[in-house]
């Protein structure tokens, strides 16, 4: 089975300074594509001086992250696309595990590595950690993230484990399979549209897996920092979209209902720590989710008329902030999962 890995860069010369160098050496068996989104550093310039034998794709501006890998992905000849962040390390003998498992297992349609820290290399990373999930509600989390709370690695979920999602971080995906549904979301701009994605894979019937005898590590918050206004803004719009986009009516008005006060709470919260601008950000989060809501309505019908596994077999039975705030269950194990 033929491989690239399409690494997306922005304004991201140092990362590819770094980094690259150990996705080359330690990947033979792929094709390493780095696809620029318009960078204004020195990007190229690096690439032509000191990596003038990898295959760069050039964009005109920035497309964020769903659409610069939708037109990266178009571009490639394969048939396994492994979706790389620019500030990700790589270790002799990362990759075979994951392609091993692809090529015995037809029904998953896309995998993740375990995804450890790089500047806490015993801990696991809050982007991905050994697989992702999703609550009742639509809250994410991983094996070995709960919400704020990260542990350290040791060996606790080195297991292989149907996922709800997998980390762009690090995403090998059927290239047609990947096409098929419809690629990210362009309209998400970044964050949560990996989820999207494999939701849509999931509902359709495909599987979803973490192979943690993979291993990377992984920089995170390369792009925008964790208190980012911007970045909880796309988080809070992007996870109600993919809500919208993948839970039907019924369900979908009773999660609304309480994400309203969830989301309220959150804002409220913001605002007496006097987080002025995370706290409009949720706001804003919501008002433009109903505004723009109708444009995703031929997305939604798409993706229901498609499903053939429920979402109820797809998201956890869990309430996260319950388990969390309320029982004190900080991990992964904790939840009984």
């Amino acid at each position: 089975m033929k491989l690239a890995i399409v690494i997306l860069n922005w304004n991201g010369e140092e990362m590819l300074r770094r980094f690259l160098p150990s996705v080359i050496e330690h990947s033979p068996e792929a094709e390493v594509v780095v696809a620029d989104n318009g960078s204004s550093d020195g990007s190229l310039k690096l690439m032509a001086e000191q990596f003038p034998y990898i295959r760069t794709l050039v964009f005109d501006r920035n497309y964020g992250f769903a659409e610069g890998y939708n037109k990266a992905i178009a571009e490639v000849e394969c048939d396994l696309c492994l979706l790389l962040n620019s500030d990700v390390r790589l270790e002799e003998g990362w990759l075979r595990p994951m392609l091993d498992y692809m090529k015995a297992h037809p029904e998953v349609a896309a995998c993740q590595p375990k995804i450890r820290c790089e500047w806490a290399p015993d801990m696991l990373e809050y982007a991905g950690a050994c697989g992702g999930y999703i609550d009742r509600l639509g809250f994410p989390f991983c094996r070995g993230r709960i919400l704020g709370t990260v542990e350290r690695d040791e060996g606790q979920y080195d297991s292989i484990a149907t996922i709800a999602w997998a980390t762009g971080a690090a995403l090998l995906i059927r290239r047609d399979v990947y096409l098929e549904a419809g690629g990210l979301d362009a309209r998400f701009f970044a964050h949560q549209e990996e989820i999207d994605l494999c939701w849509r894979l999931r509902s359709r019937g495909y599987k979803i897996a973490c192979i943690p005898e993979s291993v990377v590590y992984h920089v995170g918050g390369g792009t925008l920092p964790k208190e980012s206004p911007q970045k909880a803004y796309l988080n809070f719009r992007n996870n109600l979209l993919l809500l919208y986009k993948n839970m039907p009516e019924e369900r979908f008005g009773k999660v609304m209902h309480w994400r309203r006060l969830l989301d309220a709470a959150a804002a409220l919260h913001f605002l007496v720590g006097c987080h002025w601008a995370a706290c409009k950000a949720v706001l804003k989060a919501h008002l433009d989710f109903r505004r723009i809501q109708k444009d995703f309505k031929a997305d939604r019908d798409r993706n229901l008329a498609a499903t053939v596994v429920p979402y109820d077999k797809i998201l956890s039975p869990t309430n996260l902030l319950w388990e969390y705030y309320g029982k004190r269950h900080v991990t992964y194990r904790d939840l009984g999962m």
